[in-house]
């Protein structure tokens, strides 16, 4: 950085334009090197995925004592055959197929025909059909060798129509033929060949290359590194087996299906809706559409293809939402407008082998996102968990006066979990996150105004009893609020009776709820008075002007709670304590510090603040005044589920 404090400025003024153009630069400059490397890109591509497929069966050899490179090859080598004798048979089975093409050209052109009788016009259906009566056409003449005409037909002909002359191109050299086909031939064998050597030694070498990714992610902390890169090689390995397995077997069910119903090469259509079925959402439609036009073009009628539509139906719904959560959950982590761009772009480098590939491959960068500090942000562009954390997330929707979307969200929370357990990681964190803006000045009087309102809006809406909630099921930022926060603290299941409180406790409202002076205490005051009610503890709630005259003159008053979010001085808690005391003598002075601070401290802040209890939860307060109101009892209370 330069010392000249005009050249300085102009920089960090530039540096975000600079950062954006140096982001895009290496996009485009990994694009590139994807798309000119996609030689030996695709099949190390294809060999790593594949490596994660074939380690379970190479630990499974080794758990017998088979050692490691007999392991592998075996392995390998099985598979590849596998393979060689599955592309064999699609092979065949395609041939067969644009062989018999020609065949159904009849069938076509009369479903053609009746669509135009039946519309009376070129209508669009119609126009599609005559499009695929013209492609199977035109490939059966490509396929069909050329006819040989009979002399006698040809001095006939010659009488009605011009000679035709047709151009013979020249002779080629052997060298040259031998040249083309070898090129021919010879390009897949290399890349099956490159493929085959790059999972033999990825297999070979698993240990030497970790330890190369652990010194890449960074070994500042072994063990931390390693955990993850083992849990993220398991996970993969676990996600592409159960992946290729239910891929296999929706293949294998098209396949019977088609071949049940008398569709021709059932085979390739089963091995094709198989592969297309990796690519998530779009695959099995995708997968369909050619076994439903051959259908249209064989058929004389319309039974066969809505046989076919049907099996498509019922199959792949079978498989994604039955057997995909049993497998390897309900998603593969990535979001759906994800799988949408990584179909699309990995497909553009790529072309069809990258469409199949699009999702692992997204797999494996979200991974990496997950477990690797410097890649975080690939989780977050392509992850399908939330990119803001709970209260985050609803205090956005705060700021956005969108209260009702936060109600919704809570409620499904409420499902699973308690209303205290809420209020404290999510609602009180929020509010912490409105007070640090308003301590910044981000926040004019206007906005605190509406912030304060949804604010108090959601506490009242989610206070309210369950049974006059709509029905909502569990969503997925739900869900994974629902994974983050801690669990239900023990006094959530507790509810006193009457005859469990002690005998000053037994009041209306034993417990005055105070707020302060901040603009959100108020809320943090509701959530208390709401809470302390709803586990059998009577309460009230006050605005910051602090007691009244009824307060004063009522001698039910066992504790007195003052809520606190902003930063305020301890002399003035001091001092209104202190006049607490004198105009409720002997009452209980509770103090919540809405606050995450270091446990050695509260005593400290108790003792200075004068206060008989000090707590940073709702749950602390709550289990500090079950406490206290069964202190006498003379039976303990029986413990139940919270009264919603």
């Amino acid at each position: 950085m330069t010392d000249d404090p005009v050249t300085t400025r102009l920089l960090r003024r530039a540096l975000p334009t600079i950062i954006m153009l140096a982001s895009l630069l290496t996009v485009v400059t990994l694009a590139s090197a994807l798309y000119l490397g996609r030689t030996i890109l695709v099949p190390i591509a294809l060999a790593i995925l594949l490596s994660f497929v074939l380690l379970p069966a190479v630990r499974g050899l080794r758990a017998l004592r088979v050692p490691r490179a007999p392991a592998v090859l075996i392995v390998v080598l099985l598979t590849f055959g596998l393979l060689g004798a599955v592309g064999s048979l699609i092979a065949r089975e395609a041939g067969q197929l644009a062989a018999d093409l020609p065949r159904y050209s009849m069938t076509l052109r009369e479903k053609v025909t009746a669509l135009r009788t039946a519309t009376g016009q070129e209508n669009g259906l119609s126009a599609t059909f005559s499009g695929l009566f013209d492609m199977a056409d035109d490939i059966g003449k490509a396929l069909q060798p050329a006819a040989t005409t009979a002399p006698a037909d040809a001095e006939i002909g010659s009488l009605q129509r011009p000679m035709q002359v047709e151009i013979q191109p020249a002779r080629t050299s052997v060298v040259t033929t031998l040249t083309s086909v070898a090129g021919d031939i010879l390009h897949p064998l290399a890349t099956t060949g490159l493929i085959l050597l790059f999972t033999v030694f990825i297999l070979l070498q698993r240990e030497d290359l970790r330890n190369r990714a652990i010194r890449l992610a960074g070994s500042s902390d072994l063990r931390r590194t390693t955990a993850a890169i083992d849990d993220a090689t398991a996970r993969l390995s676990r996600f592409f087996l159960a992946q290729l397995a239910l891929n296999v077997a929706f293949g294998v069910v098209i396949g019977i299906g088609l071949w049940l119903i008398g569709l021709p090469s059932p085979i390739l259509f089963g091995v094709i809706a198989g592969l297309l079925r990796f690519v998530p959402y779009i695959g099995a439609a995708i997968g369909a559409v050619l076994p439903l036009g051959v259908a249209v073009a064989i058929d004389p009628g319309w039974s066969m293809v809505i046989a076919v539509a049907v099996l498509f139906v019922v199959v792949e719904p079978i498989a994604g939402h039955v057997l995909e959560p049993l497998l390897y959950g309900h998603s593969t982590g990535l979001s759906p407008i994800a799988v949408i761009m990584a179909a699309t772009i990995w497909t553009f480098l790529w072309g069809p082998i990258g469409l199949v590939l699009a999702t692992p491959l997204t797999v494996c960068l979200v991974v990496l996102g997950r477990h690797v500090e410097r890649l975080w942000f690939l989780d977050v562009l392509l992850g399908d968990g939330p990119a803001l954390d709970p209260q985050e997330t609803f205090y956005q929707r705060m700021l956005a006066s969108d209260p009702a979307e936060a109600i919704e969200q809570g409620r499904q929370f409420l499902k699973e979990r308690a209303l205290i357990t809420y209020y404290d990681e999510v609602v009180l964190a929020g509010l912490r996150l409105a007070e640090a803006d308003l301590a910044r000045g981000s926040l004019d009087r206007s906005r605190q105004m509406k912030l304060g309102e949804s604010f108090r809006t959601v506490v009242d809406r989610l206070g309210q009893p369950k049974r006059s909630w709509t029905r909502s099921t569990v969503g997925a930022e739900a869900a994974a609020t629902l994974a983050l926060v801690g669990p239900d603290p023990k006094a959530a299941m507790v509810v006193l009776k009457p005859d469990d409180l002690a005998a000053n406790w037994r009041g209306e409202a034993p417990v005055l709820c105070v707020s302060s002076r901040g603009v959100f205490d108020e809320t943090a005051t509701l959530m208390l008075s709401q809470i302390l009610s709803r586990h059998g503890i009577g309460a009230c709630a006050r605005p910051s002007k602090g007691l009244t005259e009824a307060d004063v003159r009522d001698q039910s008053i066992a504790m007195v709670c003052f809520s606190y979010l902003d930063p305020i001085s301890l002399s003035q808690i001091r001092l209104t304590i202190r006049q607490t005391r004198r105009a409720i003598p002997g009452v209980t002075i509770l103090v919540g510090f809405w606050r995450e601070r270091d446990p050695a401290s509260l005593e400290r802040l108790r003792r200075a603040t004068s206060a008989d209890l000090l707590v940073t939860s709702l749950s602390d307060a709550l289990q500090a005044a079950l406490d206290l109101a069964q202190a006498a009892s003379p039976e303990p209370p029986v413990a139940k589920a919270a009264a919603e």
